[in-house]
């Protein structure tokens, strides 16, 4: 078995960056902070093993850093998420970006788990974001996980 490997994503990954994206969140929009993108779109990193992919990062570098749109690991507890967050982090810092961050949302424990044992900190909690995001993506449903009413987003950054 080969090592874990993470690459930039060229534009012939891109049914495959579909795939993923449509499986973990229904299609390839995503809205956070009242900010809608197409995750296909965007720049990405993608993990393989044994040349499958095993997951995926997209993101978008501006003037507040690097902002993970979405990070998914089709196959859990390989280290899949941290491989690819630490090289989103390379990525920022190769830009001369002070920061990684993103945004998640109230119900979502593990992820809140996830990145603040990688040393992200919260930075932000915005009531009822989620709320107003559903005028711009109705299908974001009513209940998260863990049966958590979906109401509000959380910032997390990682100062570089």
């Amino acid at each position: 078995m080969e090592d874990l490997r993470v690459r930039v994503a060229t534009p012939a990954d891109g049914e495959v960056i579909a795939a993923v994206l449509t499986a973990s969140w229904g299609g390839t929009l995503m809205v956070g902070h009242s900010t809608v993108y197409d995750a296909l779109e965007l720049p990405a990193l993608l993990a393989e093993r044994d040349s499958e992919v095993v997951g995926l990062l997209t993101y978008a570098l501006g003037r507040d850093g690097l902002e993970v749109v979405t990070l998914d690991a089709t196959v859990p507890r390989i280290g899949v998420g941290s491989a690819l967050l630490a090289a989103a982090a390379d990525t920022a810092r190769d830009a001369g970006a002070e920061r990684v961050w993103l945004v998640t949302t109230n119900d979502n424990l593990d992820a809140l788990r996830f990145y603040q044992r990688r040393g992200m900190r919260i930075v932000d909690v915005s009531p009822g974001a989620v709320d107003a995001a559903r005028s711009l993506k109705p299908s974001i449903p009513a209940t998260g996980a863990y049966g958590i009413p979906l109401h509000d987003e959380i910032t997390l950054e990682l100062r570089l």
